[in-house]
C-alpha cells in the first residue's frame, strides 16, 4: 500500500525513425514536491529509453483514483494519517480508511440472476405459453406469450430469488449463515458485522492479515465478498473501509469539484473544492457509513488491531444507532 502526500508528472518527446516518441510518467513522495519531481523525472527517462529500444510501454499513465492498475499508489488526498492506517478522500468526497494489516470485507445484498437460473425461467414460462395457447387453440396468443416470456423471463426469476430468500430468513440471515460455515472451519477467527446501505461489512479482528494471501483469499471468496471490492484489495494491496457516508445518500446536490475528484487538483480548483467538502461534511455529520451488529466467533482482538477497530467504529460513527445509513 502506497498512498503518497505529493504528485508530479513529468514529459519527455524523441524522436525515432522520423517520428515523434513522447512519454509521460507520474512520481511521488511523502517527503516533497520536489521529490515526486525528481521521481517522475527518473522513471520517465527509463520509460523513454525502453520505448526507444523498441520495447512495447504505454506513452503515459492514466490519472486513476483507487482502483487504477497494480504498480501506481493510490491517487487520493491525504486527510490524516494514525501510524499504518491512512484516510484520504475518494473521487466523490467520502472518506476512506485504508490499511495494510486489518482485513476488511463488502457484501452486498444484491439479488443476481445466473444465466442458467435465466434460462430455466424463460423456458418454463415458454412452456406455459404453450400450455395456454393450446386450451386457447391460439397461435396468436402462442406468438404473444412467446414474447412476453422474452421480457418477464429476468424479473420473474430475480422476483423468485427473492422470496427464496425470505423463506430462509431474509438476506441477512442467509449470509450470516455463510459466515457461520466459515468460522465453524476457523474456530479462532473473529468477525465484527456492520450493517451498510447495501449490505454488511466484515472486520477481521483476531490476527493481522495481507490482503494478497491465500487465506485473505480464500475469506473473500467464502463470504461472497463484492466482486469489485476485492480486486481494488488486491491491486493495492490492502484493506478500505468508507468512513463517511456517500453524497447522494445524504440529499447534498452537486459533485466534488473537479468533477473527476482525482487527486491532486490545480491551485484554482482548491477553493471550489474546499466548499464543497465543507458542504459534505455538515451534512455527513448526521449520518452513519455502517452499524455495528454484532461479533462473531472467539471475540479476539489482536493487539495491533484495536487502533483500526477504535478509528473505524469512532469516524463512521457505527455505534450510533439513533443514525441514518449513508
Amino acid at each position: 500500500m502506497i498512498i503518497p502526500d505529493h504528485w508530479a508528472e513529468a514529459r519527455r518527446t524523441q524522436t525515432r525513425r522520423g517520428h515523434a516518441v513522447t512519454v509521460r510518467r507520474f512520481g511521488w513522495s511523502n517527503l516533497s514536491p520536489e521529490d515526486a519531481q525528481a521521481m517522475a523525472e527518473a522513471r520517465v527517462e527509463e520509460a523513454l529509453r525502453r520505448r526507444m529500444a523498441g520495447e512495447a510501454l504505454t506513452a503515459r499513465e492514466l490519472k486513476m483514483p483507487y482502483n487504477g492498475s497494480e504498480g501506481v499508489p493510490i491517487r487520493e488526498e491525504v486527510v490524516a494519517r494514525q501510524g499504518e492506517l491512512v484516510v484520504t478522500r475518494n473521487a466523490y468526497g467520502a472518506r476512506c480508511l485504508n490499511t495494510e494489516h486489518a482485513l476488511f470485507a463488502d457484501i452486498d445484498f444484491k439479488i443476481e440472476v445466473r444465466l442458467w437460473q435465466g434460462l430455466l425461467g424463460w423456458a418454463l414460462l415458454c412452456l406455459g405459453s404453450g400450455l395456454l395457447a393450446w386450451l386457447f387453440r391460439s397461435s396468436g396468443t402462442f406468438v404473444l406469450l412467446l414474447f412476453l416470456s422474452l421480457l418477464l423471463a429476468a424479473p420473474a426469476t430475480q422476483q423468485v430469488r427473492r422470496l427464496w430468500l425470505a423463506v430462509r430468513g431474509g438476506p441477512l440471515q442467509v449470509q450470516r449463515r455463510r459466515i457461520q460455515a466459515f468460522l465453524a472451519e476457523h474456530p479462532n477467527w473473529s468477525l465484527r458485522l456492520y450493517q451498510t446501505p447495501a449490505g454488511l461489512r466484515l472486520l477481521a479482528t483476531h490476527e493481522t492479515m495481507a490482503a494478497r494471501s491465500d487465506l485473505s483469499r480464500a475469506f473473500f471468496q467464502a463470504v461472497g465478498a463484492d466482486e469489485n471490492y476485492v480486486r481494488m484489495c488486491l491491486n493495492q494491496n490492502c484493506f478500505r473501509a468508507r468512513l463517511s457516508g456517500k453524497p447522494w445518500r445524504m440529499g447534498l446536490t452537486g459533485r466534488i469539484r473537479p468533477r473527476s475528484g482525482t487527486w491532486p487538483v490545480s491551485p484554482e480548483q482548491m477553493p471550489a473544492r474546499q466548499d464543497w467538502i465543507a458542504r459534505y461534511e455538515r451534512q455527513a455529520a448526521s449520518y452513519a457509513s455502517c452499524r455495528y451488529l454484532e461479533t462473531l466467533g472467539s471475540g479476539f482482538i489482536h493487539p495491533e488491531l484495536q487502533a483500526v477497530v477504535a478509528l473505524h467504529d469512532e469516524e463512521s460513527r457505527a455505534l450510533r444507532q439513533d443514525l441514518p445509513l449513508a
